[in-house]
Formats: C-alpha cells, sequence, structure tokens
C-alpha cells in the first residue's frame, strides 16, 4: 500500500475498528484491562499508519479519497473521504502519537479503576481518537463539522467520566455549552460559505480563491463566525471559562485533551483554512489581538493557583492564545510549530503532574487522610521522592519558558519576532509583541513557581505520608521519558538558518500555507535586530524563572488546611477577575429566569396545561354539564319536548 491517503483513511478507521469492538463485545468492554489492551493495540497501529502515511507522502502533493454522502442531480452536497497532505499528516502523527502515549500512561495510573470503569474509559478513548483524526483528515467543512461535534463529545463523556462527583458532572456540562456557543457560529459560517461558494470543499474552494471567483462580500462575516468555533473549541477569551474546570476529569484526560485533540483543533482550523482567512485582514488582526490578549490575561490567572492542574490547565489557555498570535500576524508555520512543540512539552507536564498526584493520593490513601492530593501546599520536597518526575517535568518547565535549546523557545521566539516584525506595517502589533512578552515571563514565573511548590523546599505532605511516597511505575514513566526527549529536541523540526537548520516544518508546510503567507506577506527581522529578539527572550525566560523560585522559595508555605484565605490582587486573581460570575449574572441566570418563569410557568404551565390541556377538559365538563341538564327523568317533560320539537319542524316545513 503506496498510497498516502488510504494509509491515512486506514489510520483513522483504526480507532473506530477499537471502538466499535468494545462497544459490541459488552463482556471485554467490562473487563478492564483486557480492553485496555486491545484499544492501546489499536493506537499504536494508528501511530504506526499515521507514520507511514507521512512518510508517503510528498510535501508539494496531496491525496484526496472521496465517496459521495448526499447526492443530487447537480452532483453530490456532501462527500466523505480523507484529504492527506502536509499539514494533515504532521497533525494526524501528533494525534495518533500522545493518544497512545496517553493510553499507555493511563494504565497505571488509573489501575485502582473497577474493571467495568476501565472498559468505558477506553471506549471513550478510541472515540476521541477517531473523532479528532477525522477531522484533521477531513476535505471539506461538513465531515469536518462532525468531527468537531464529535470530539465535543467525547470531551464531555471524558471529563464527566467520574460522573459520581458533582463537580465532574457539572464541569462536563459547563465544557460542552460553553464550546457550544462557539460551534453556532461555526454552523453558521458553513453554512453561509457554502451558499456563497456553492460547495463545502477545501480543494474546490480554494480554486475559486486562485481564480479570485469567490465574492469577497460578506466574506469578513463568514470568516469571523467560523473563528468563533476556534475561540469555543481553543478557550480563547471569553470562551475560555470551560478549560480550567475540565481538570475534574482524570489527568491523562486533561493531557490528552490539552495536548493534541480538542483545544489545538481551533488553531487547526485556521491554519487549514488560511488562504479564506486572508482575504479578511481585518479578521486575522482580530485573531492576534484576542490570542495575545488571552495569553496575558490566562498567564496572570496561572500565577496564583494552587491546584497544580490548573496551573497548568490556565498555562494551556495561554500558550493558546501565542498560537493565534501567531496565526494572527501572518506567522502561519509559527503558530502550527507552536502547536506541535506545545504537544510534547504539554503532554509531559500533565502527565507528570499525574505522577506526582498519583504518588501523593496513594500516601493520603495509606493514611486515610482527606487532605487534597492535587494542592501544591499540600507537597514540597517531592524532588527527593520522585526525581525522575522531577527532572523530565524541568525539561518540559525550560522548554515552556523560552530558553535554549529547548523546543519552546524556538517557536514561541518566531511568534514574538513575527509580531514585531508586522508591527513595522501595523504599529498595533508592537503592543501584541509586548504582551507576549509580559506574558512569556509570567510563564516562565509561575512555571518556576509550580516546580517550587511542588519539588523544592519542605515537604508538607505530611510526617506519616512521607513514608508511602515513591515515584510511578515504568508504565508510566515510559510515556514521560518519550515525552522528555521530544520536549528537548523538539525545536529541531524548525530549526532556522540562523542557528544552521534549514528549517524542515516551514518547508514541509510551504504547499500548505504558501498562499497566504505571500497574499499576507511578512518579512521576519534579520541580522542585528535577529539577535536583540532572541536576546531579549531568553533574557525575559531567566529572569522568569528566577523571580518564581525566589518569591516562592523565599516565604514560608502552609499547608492548605492552615493557609489564610486570599485578600486583595490575590483573591480577584484566583476568583478568575470574576468573569464566572459575571456569566451568572448576565447569561445564566437571565436563561434560568426566562426558562422557570415565562417558558416554564408561563408557556407550559400556563398556556399548554391550564389553558389548552386542562381548558379542553373543563370545556368538554361544561358541555357536559349542560347536556345533563336536559336529562330530569321525567317522562312528561320529554313528551312536552317532543311536541315542541315537532311542531317547530311542521312550522319550518310548511314556510
Amino acid at each position: 500500500m503506496t498510497d498516502p491517503g488510504s494509509v491515512a483513511l486506514l489510520a483513522w478507521l483504526l480507532p473506530a475498528g477499537a471502538f466499535v469492538l468494545l462497544s459490541v463485545a459488552f463482556p471485554l468492554r467490562r473487563s478492564g484491562r483486557p480492553a485496555a489492551y486491545v484499544s492501546i493495540l489499536f493506537s499504536a497501529a494508528a501511530l504506526g499508519g499515521a507514520l507511514l502515511a507521512w512518510r508517503l507522502s510528498s510535501h508539494d502533493a496531496f491525496t484526496r479519497l472521496l465517496w459521495e454522502w448526499l447526492p443530487a442531480e447537480s452532483g453530490p452536497l456532501a462527500t466523505v473521504g480523507v484529504l492527506a497532505d502536509s499539514d494533515s499528516t504532521l497533525m494526524l502523527i501528533l494525534v495518533a502519537g500522545v493518544s497512545f502515549l496517553v493510553q499507555v500512561y493511563s494504565l497505571g495510573y488509573l489501575a485502582d479503576e473497577p474493571p467495568a470503569s476501565l472498559g468505558r474509559y477506553y471506549t471513550y478513548q478510541s472515540l476521541f481518537a477517531f473523532s479528532m483524526m477525522g477531522l484533521v483528515l477531513a476535505p471539506n467543512f461538513v465531515q469536518l463539522f462532525i468531527g468537531w461535534e464529535l470530539v465535543g463529545l467525547c470531551s464531555y463523556l471524558l471529563i464527566g467520566y467520574w460522573y459520581q462527583r458533582p463537580e465532574a458532572a457539572r464541569a462536563a456540562v459547563k465544557a460542552f455549552w460553553v464550546t457550544k456557543a462557539g460551534d453556532v457560529g461555526l454552523l453558521i459560517g458553513i453554512v453561509l460559505l457554502g451558499r456563497q461558494a456553492g460547495t463545502f470543499d477545501f480543494v474546490e474552494i480554494l480554486r475559486l480563491v486562485d481564480a479570485h471567483a469567490l465574492p469577497l462580500a460578506g466574506l469578513g462575516v463568514i470568516t469571523f463566525c467560523i473563528y468563533l468555533g476556534a475561540v469555543g473549541k481553543s478557550a480563547q477569551f471569553p470562551l475560555h471559562v470551560w478549560l480550567p474546570d475540565a481538570m475534574e476529569g482524570p489527568t491523562p484526560v486533561s493531557a490528552l485533551i490539552h495536548a493534541a485533540t480538542m483545544v489545538t483543533a481551533g488553531v487547526y482550523l485556521l491554519t487549514r483554512t488560511v488562504w479564506l482567512f486572508q482575504l479578511t485582514p481585518g479578521v486575522l488582526a482580530l485573531v492576534g489581538w484576542v490570542g495575545a490578549f488571552t495569553a496575558l490575561l490566562a498567564a496572570t490567572l496561572a500565577c496564583v493557583q494552587s491546584d497544580i492542574k490548573r496551573v497548568l490547565a490556565y498555562s494551556t489557555v495561554s500558550q493558546l492564545g501565542y498560537m493565534f498570535l501567531g496565526v494572527g500576524t501572518g506567522a502561519y508555520v509559527s503558530g502550527v510549530f507552536h502547536l506541535v512543540t506545545h504537544a510534547f512539552f504539554k503532554a509531559l507536564l500533565f502527565l507528570g503532574s499525574g505522577s506526582v498526584i498519583h504518588a501523593v493520593h496513594h500516601a493520603y490513601h495509606a493514611t486515610h487522610s482527606h487532605e487534597d492530593a492535587q494542592d501544591m501546599r499540600n507537597m514540597g520536597g517531592l524532588k527527593q521522592y520522585l526525581p525522575v518526575t522531577f527532572w523530565l517535568m524541568l525539561i518540559a518547565t525550560l522548554a515552556i519558558a523560552g530558553i535554549p535549546p529547548f523546543s519552546g523557545f524556538f517557536s514561541k521566539d518566531e511568534i514574538l519576532a513575527a509580531a514585531f516584525a508586522r508591527g513595522r506595517e501595523y504599529p498595533l502589533y508592537y503592543l501584541f509583541y509586548a504582551m507576549g512578552v509580559v506574558a512569556a515571563f509570567l510563564t516562565a514565573f509561575y512555571m518556576a513557581r509550580l516546580m517550587a511548590m511542588t519539588f523544592l523546599g519542605q515537604n508538607r505532605t505530611g510526617e506519616r505520608e512521607r513514608g508511602h511516597l515513591h515515584e510511578a511505575p515504568w508504565i508510566m514513566t515510559g510515556p514521560l521519558l518519550v515525552l522528555g526527549i521530544l520536549s528537548a529536541v523538539g525545536g529541531a523540526l524548525n530549526l532556522p538558518e540562523f542557528l544552521g537548520g534549514h528549517a524542515a516544518l516551514e518547508r514541509w508546510l510551504e504547499p500548505v500555507m504558501a498562499r497566504g503567507v505571500a497574499l499576507f506577506g511578512l518579512e521576519m527581522p534579520h541580522g542585528r535586530t535577529e539577535l536583540y529578539l532572541i536576546g531579549g527572550a531568553v533574557l525575559v525566560g531567566v529572569v522568569g524563572l528566577v523571580a518564581g523560585f525566589r518569591a516562592t522559595l523565599g516565604r514560608r508555605i502552609l499547608p492548605a488546611h492552615d493557609a489564610p484565605p486570599d485578600t486583595g490582587f490575590a483573591l480577584v486573581l484566583n476568583r478568575k477577575y470574576y468573569i464566572d460570575e459575571l456569566y451568572d449574572r448576565v447569561v445564566v441566570r437571565p436563561l434560568v429566569w426566562l426558562s422557570r418563569v415565562v417558558l416554564w410557568k408561563g408557556v407550559d404551565q400556563g398556556v399548554v396545561d391550564d389553558a389548552a390541556v386542562n381548558g379542553t377538559a373543563r370545556l368538554s365538563r361544561g358541555l357536559g354539564w349542560l347536556g345533563s341538564r336536559l336529562q330530569t327523568g321525567q317522562v312528561g317533560v320529554y313528551v312536552v319536548l317532543f311536541l315542541v320539537g315537532a311542531l317547530w319542524v311542521l312550522s319550518a316545513v310548511a314556510r
């Protein structure tokens, strides 16, 4: 099999096969570890297929396999198939690779789960992988939207995996409905684009763009609506509020969602359609502005969180803001590059935090303590108990902080340099650059704070618990080691010529991104300016790390049950700038009032129940009562009425 499209199709269908098998074979799904082995085996095969599809594909060509789905006289209204090109095969490897590592890791992390519950988890995981692969391989907007919604469904199922917990159930519902607000915009944009272009197919729409045959009237509204879908899925302001609460799901789920699936779908949507967005530069500027603002907003919130997973959740929101900033400045390859490196170090950070939580939880379980195993105030000094996890998470910390030669330095530096370069033409982008630099400083600060509170200083877990702290089993540390290597050397994927590289990723994505780059051209800084920007970025990261370690280790940290309540601006940050409360007052409560008072009591009870249902019953009873008044039971009355009626009929006939 030498056709990359066919191999990509096989890789996509393998997780579907695992899902069907686990769904139909009920004894297998309820078996626990055997069900996990089946899902992991199919996931490994999918990763092999993704790598083979990438190896067989060419950077300057694409393979498209299509089958009619909704036939019509003028041609199919929709098709289903695979579009294998440089962008989709790259994403296919990313999704399949992270999914495989997460599933292997989950076997150790969820070892104590009941067999039926573990089988359900791996069933959801297989469906999630199938949905995301279908999204990235979609040849048209219709199939992409179906994969888009399936990904949302799977995130709901996995975030609410521990549905017995009210917090998890609420978080799953919140994630579902907040993202649906953006999905409505995406659906509207797809319908409007299909009406304007006459097709939903990516390649056909691209041909219209190249031929200047796509009407520009209303295109700004269309791209804005499509962008709204990306805002919801990728947790951009103001629809970012669902992602931190999604931490109620298992930690491997958080790694999967944050690293390579749901939240990156929005970035992929924008890069997949850059040739469409470049026709509306105003919308692209909005993408950059919101991305820079989101990066800075989320970074400030991460600086005060005590829950280790919430720090990383806000970090994801911030890093997604960087990706959107890259797309908004026209540095599309930089946005994809940061998406790839972020998948490496963020998966490592989440799975590493899972190892920490796993150790602390088991220690508290052994001593029958009810302290929070995710609160960093209950940790400290874990380096001596979890040395492997510490060093691997330190690599990820240096990567996300932008310290060379780790992967995050190269991708983040490209985005900041692109924003600075765009400022020459549009000075507003200098502000975006400044916001990105401040966010980079805060990123290094809160990651240093996380590492210091978790691994350094005095241990605060408890005297009895220290004897039960230990490193995670190999099935959990193995995936961490793989991700640690990728986080360290991942920057080589797009090493610039300035540093002796060949910009391999940029060359690979050139056929997909070239049209957008040419029409929304961006001349990156060179020479001394480039040196200053690189030096400044490194300096910001180093200063942020030093400030974070010193500020954290320079004060006494109390365990969670002894810590005083937050006050002042720290309280504002911990309450997330009261954005959730604002949504509650402006959106939730009015909707609840409308549903309860108007729709339920007014329409349902008042109109439907009282007026329609009960009113019809009362009318029937009234008519029955009137009829009953004519039945007296006296024969004489009946004879009189008969005579009156007969005389009336005779008089009417006589006329």
